[in-house]
């Protein structure tokens, strides 16, 4: 069975609430017809003017029997959600009316949905930029306790079943933080190993990148990694993981067994952490070029509800696939 149709039976089981703010977007409309139909989601819940979705679902011929759509504007719950908002957002400078026009934005009402327990996720981005997805997840519902950084991570489908956890391995961070501290680099590792639990259903076995392993090479980014490494053992010393290491030390056991002998993890990694944005971004559209791999994602880590971001040319399958695998993220 594929990782997306394994994902799809939890959610069936889960049974969870999805809000899409994008309400009026196409794809979005005929995404949610689907995930109704598929029972993947107990409720869907667009978000915009009721009439303008209604008028754009009968252009792509699809039923609203349902789906929940909710006009904030117009919302019993206005005057509820622009109370908690101006509450996280006073010590700005935000005032209660300046609150109550702000959160009429779908993206914000959609998080303050989650926040408030009125739906258990959140996915968008087939309309928004992941820059204002990410606003409005760590502005209202904010990360999880203890979390100072949110990030991301694809789950690769390889077609050679040798790698990582039957042929399933997480990347991070391809899509969010563009050059990350140490300490931000050692969040990073722990929510990846989070979602490798979460969507692999194994125990993370987890390697730190760089083109250094184990002193090979002497530079301030391949400092970056183990200052990373020494921080990640220090706060999870039971996780299963190692750096710095190259790619290829990471995912062959040869290869591994000549430059980091003796490594717990070297040549059996489930997880990449990728150093920066730019090396972790080319890697993930590599191998899902060259090997043929499926790439899903990005899935946002650290919150502390899920929300996940789309791609904005992304597919209806694509909304269907990423919210299937973003309720099993709810508790």
């Amino acid at each position: 069975m594929s990782f997306v149709n394994k994902m799809k039976e939890k959610a069936i089981e889960l049974q969870k609430a999805v809000v899409l703010p994008e309400g009026s977007e196409p794809r979005t409309i005929q995404a949610a017809r689907i995930l109704i139909d598929e029972k993947i989601c107990s409720n869907v819940i667009l978000i915009g003017k009721k009439d303008e979705i209604n008028t754009i679902a009968k252009g792509v011929d699809t039923s609203l029997d349902g789906i929940t759509l909710i006009d904030p504007s117009k919302s019993e719950k206005l005057n509820k959600y622009a109370t908690e908002y101006y509450e996280l957002r006073k010590h700005k400078g935000l005032t209660e009316d300046e609150a109550k026009t702000a959160i009429v934005d779908p993206l914000k009402w959609g998080a303050m949905m989650v926040r408030l327990d009125d739906a258990d996720a959140m996915v968008a981005g087939a309309e928004n930029s992941t820059g204002k997805v990410l606003v409005a997840g760590f502005t209202i519902i904010k990360t999880a306790p203890g979390v100072k950084t949110a990030s991301s991570c694809f789950v690769m489908d390889m077609p050679d079943a040798k790698w990582g956890k039957d042929g399933l391995m997480i990347f991070s961070d391809c899509a969010t933080i563009v050059d990350p501290t140490s300490v931000e680099l050692a969040a990073i590792t722990r929510q990846s190993a989070q979602s490798c639990r979460d969507f692999l259903n194994t125990e993370p076995k987890v390697a730190m990148l760089s083109f250094s392993t184990k002193g090979s090479a002497k530079h301030p980014n391949v400092d970056k990694v183990t200052e990373a490494f020494k921080i990640v053992k220090e706060e999870e010393p039971t996780l299963i993981v190692d750096g710095e290491l190259q790619a290829d030390a990471a995912i062959i056991e040869s290869v591994a067994a000549k430059k980091a002998p003796g490594s717990t993890i070297a040549g059996k990694a489930n997880v990449l952490i990728f150093p920066d944005l730019q090396s972790g971004n080319i890697g993930y559209k590599m191998v899902q070029r060259f090997a043929g791999a499926g790439a899903y994602g990005p899935f946002l880590q650290g919150f502390a509800k899920p929300i996940s971001d789309l791609s904005r040319g992304c597919s209806i399958d694509d909304i269907v696939n990423t919210t299937a695998v973003t309720m099993t993220q709810c508790k």
